[in-house]
């Protein structure tokens, strides 16, 4: 097949483009920090579903006036519309006041749907360390795999490119104010899966191509895996257009509690298609040239 552009040629661009949102990221969460949801950090959160036109400053005054702590801060909006007023309490709100401060919502706002959730310290603290093990674990298990069908480099390429994704929603996650919730983590190790997927059909070509091939240099390998990038190229961007399209149709037209899900998924699944062409074959053809320059050197 005819190679419409040189991709790997250029590999050091693609990598020099991730290294600056990487930077950009670890800027972003260590100035901003992550909006950990109730999920992951102590505490309540309240959920209420009153239409558009609700004011911020309404909501801090009715819940201070319920003997509750919350800044401007605390309170969020969600929902299409922003129809939905989210307020994370520091404290776990005693399950005694719920009636309480339901009725008084209510009393302001009649057609109000309301949703309370409380997390203990110690559920938090495990719910955050069980996620971490779930992504490590995840990426180990890919490691092996494709170390063991493939060979290591393809391994270590499919590793980098996925965890990259993930840092990728994570950070845009940490510079959008978003809510990191146990929904974000589904979508976290959703894309993990989906993005190893695609690479693995590259690499699968890549080998195959492979079996009939004399690569002598550099320019011989680029040149094959130039060609196998463009075998497979319709079929990554149809079926990353096919996923797209239903993530973005969950995110337009689902309920507010999917938001994060659908919106961590776009971004995954577009982050996923990148990596898969532009950084994970360039960075296998990168470890495997530098070890054909060596052996031609002795």
């Amino acid at each position: 097949m005819k190679v419409l552009f040189p991709i790997t040629r250029h590999r050091k661009w693609y990598f020099a483009f991730s290294l600056l949102i990487t930077v950009l990221g670890i800027v972003a969460i260590l100035l901003f920090g992550l909006n950990l949801g109730t999920d992951f950090r102590a505490g309540s959160r309240v959920q209420m579903d009153l239409g558009p036109g609700w004011k911020t400053q309404d909501i801090i005054h009715l819940l201070q006036s319920q003997g509750l702590s919350v800044s401007p801060g605390d309170v969020t909006s969600a929902g299409a519309r922003g129809e939905t007023a989210v307020v994370r309490l520091k404290d776990r709100l005693d399950p005694a006041k719920e009636p309480q401060l339901t009725a008084a919502i209510q009393k302001q706002y009649p057609q109000a749907k309301i949703g309370i959730d409380s997390v203990e310290p110690l559920v938090a603290r495990e719910l955050s360390r069980n996620a971490m093990y779930g992504i490590g674990l995840a990426s180990l298990g890919i490691l092996v795999y494709v170390a063991i069908r493939f060979e290591f480099r393809f391994g270590v390429a499919g590793v980098v490119a996925l965890l990259h994704d993930a840092f990728i929603v994570i950070s845009l996650f940490a510079l959008l104010r978003r809510e990191i919730d146990l929904p974000f983590i589904a979508a976290v190790l959703t894309i993990v899966g989906y993005s190893i997927n695609d690479t693995i059909v590259i690499f699968d070509r890549i080998r195959d191509n492979l079996k009939n091939a004399k690569i002598k240099t550099v320019e011989d390998l680029e040149h094959l895996v130039d060609q196998s990038l463009w075998q497979t190229m319709r079929r990554s961007i149809y079926t990353v257009l096919t996923v797209v399209i239903a993530a973005l149709s969950l995110f337009l037209f689902g309920s507010a509690s999917i938001h994060n899900f659908s919106l961590a998924l776009l971004i995954g699944l577009i982050s996923g298609a990148y990596s898969s062409i532009f950084i994970a074959s360039p960075l296998w053809v990168a470890w495997r040239g530098r070890e054909l320059r060596r052996t031609a050197a002795k």
